[in-house]
């Protein structure tokens, strides 16, 4: 049994819904609206951007993945030139066909086309499947990504502060002052 073959395509705005129910765990939280408006956002500046591309791959005549390709730089202080591809994703029946493959292959020869020494991506943490398939591939972890809200941070960050310090920062000088007010009005 051969393989059929796996084309690739720039993305249109008809794939914001394909796009959606590939990439929904890595988006912003909210409705489904909210984000095939921000995958068509992605579409179109891809579409613009000389240093953007969105492919989609095909297999047998229907959508089987996605990868976004950007130039960038290996970190905001390190400007070597790099081609990252975000999200190389394929659909989960659409593994072992060579999706992710040719996924990866069009940001090397990307690279290549432009120059550029390096590819960079990314792997949700908890994917072993795509950790592995990256590692065979040649990429190695450089850094890891670390992520958490604002509020869980200063909560964190406030209860690292010595006793005597803690409250002592505006915010705290500010949550405080309410705190008293709050009181005085109840009282």
């Amino acid at each position: 049994m051969s393989r059929s073959p796996v084309t690739l395509r720039t993305a249109s705005e008809e794939d914001a819904l394909f796009l959606v129910e590939l990439w929904e765990p890595y988006l912003r939280r909210g409705d489904r609206e909210d984000q095939v408006a921000d995958l068509e956002r992605v579409i179109k500046e891809s579409a613009a951007s000389p240093e953007q591309r969105l492919l989609i791959a095909d297999h047998d005549g229907r959508p089987a993945g996605a990868v976004l390709l950007c130039v960038a730089t290996l970190s905001p202080i390190n400007l070597e030139p790099v081609v990252q591809f975000h999200s190389p994703t394929v659909v989960p029946d659409m593994r072992r066909h060579g999706v992710g493959r040719t996924l990866v292959e069009a940001a090397v020869a990307w690279a290549e086309d432009l120059g550029i020494p390096h590819v960079a991506t990314e792997a949700s943490a908890t994917s072993r499947d795509a950790n592995r398939f990256m590692a065979r591939l040649a990429l190695r972890p450089q850094a890891v990504l670390r992520a958490a809200t604002t509020h869980a941070i200063r909560t964190k960050v406030e209860a690292q502060r010595p006793a005597t310090e803690r409250g002592r920062s505006a915010r705290g000088q500010m949550l405080a002052a309410r705190r008293s007010l709050r009181r005085q009005q109840a009282g």
